[in-house]
């Protein structure tokens, strides 16, 4: 019997999809960052023309997909399957997205890994030969998340040092069975790792662990080393998790001189104040499908190690003293098979 199983955690793909195209929306202090012309749409007032916060993040998730399906050429109803997640309870702000849409829809839950969630999932069905397109959708927003995990923006609570900025923002992708790439390759999917953090005001510490535990797994599980990619990419760890991944990978003997940070990249953090960065499930869903996936089109990347991070709490979790229980999944895009 053969299998596409390699190691304990990842699948290496026999016949990679394509990415085939993408797509993001994102807010007005998103779009005042250093990433602002790699960004399809920017809202001027992050409300995306609804009446209640949770709706704009639907608006958002529509609006994604709707501009990345137009790139590809292809309607809503020709996708046949769609993935999506959000921070909010039950998804809502993918469900509703996904209402009307006609579409065979699997909601996700990773936080903000859900993106790296998505793309594993819908890569594998294709590979598996179950479908010609998926959609991948996820998305954030500053004001849902303030309300659902911290206090609404009217209390101006103040945020402690270790704090991160939860990026207004979808991205969008969709794949392929067939096209010619950029290729996901090989997933590597993540486990559960806790610490023991508690302070839901410092997700970096909560999820470093797990962007350790899972970037070693996947050289571990591909024989590949840190010189194989271009880039190696991670979800939210913002500065603070950033510094501590690469402390964590040391003492395990890996050294990552290619590794960037999706929530250190998106904002500026010397003019714009957003603390130790960005995060949310939008952050590295808009950071890919602009900066990154545009770098490989354009030749800038062969090989990226895409990593988003999550941290998989809940404030009735945090409210019972829980701690916070981290999760990286690890996507490797080529532009060749």
């Amino acid at each position: 019997m053969t299998t596409k199983k390699l190691g304990i955690q990842t699948a290496a793909l026999a016949n990679p999809p394509t990415l085939a195209a993408w797509a993001n929306v994102v807010g007005k202090k998103e779009g005042e960052g250093p990433l602002r012309s790699t960004f399809d749409y920017i809202d001027t007032d992050d409300t995306f023309g609804e009446a209640t916060w949770e709706k704009s993040e639907s608006a958002m998730q529509k609006q994604a997909l709707g501009l990345a399906l137009n790139k590809a050429g292809q309607a809503a109803s020709n996708l046949d399957w769609l993935f999506a997640g959000d921070l909010l309870n039950q998804c809502i702000g993918s469900s509703y997205a996904a209402r009307g849409q006609q579409v065979p829809f699997l909601g996700l839950y990773g936080a903000c890994s859900t993106m790296g969630e998505g793309l594993a999932l819908a890569s594998m069905t294709l590979d598996g030969g179950f479908g010609e397109w998926a959609g991948v959708v996820v998305s954030s927003h500053f004001c849902t998340a303030e309300r659902q995990y911290r206090t609404p923006l009217e209390y101006g609570g103040q945020r402690t040092p270790t704090a991160q900025w939860t990026v207004t923002g979808s991205g969008a992708v969709i794949l392929a069975r067939e096209g010619e790439g950029p290729y996901i390759t090989h997933v590597t999917v993540g486990k559960i790792v806790d610490k023991g953090i508690t302070d839901t005001n410092n997700m970096g510490a909560a999820m470093a662990p797990a962007a350790c535990d899972t970037i070693a797994a996947h050289f571990q599980d591909t024989g590949r080393k840190p010189s194989d990619y271009d880039l190696i990419v991670t979800g939210d760890l913002g500065t603070l998790g950033s510094e501590l991944l690469l402390e964590l990978l040391r003492r395990d003997g890996i050294q990552l001189s290619n590794h960037t940070d999706c929530g250190a990249l998106i904002f500026d953090l010397k003019k714009q104040d957003v603390h130790c960065g960005g995060s949310g499930c939008g952050c590295c869903a808009s950071v890919l499908t602009g900066h990154l996936l545009g770098g490989i089109k354009a030749g800038k990347w062969q090989t990226i190690l895409f990593c988003p991070t999550g941290a998989l709490h809940s404030p009735t979790s945090a409210f019972q003293g829980e701690s916070v229980p981290g999760i990286c999944h690890a996507i490797a895009i080529s532009r060749k098979k």
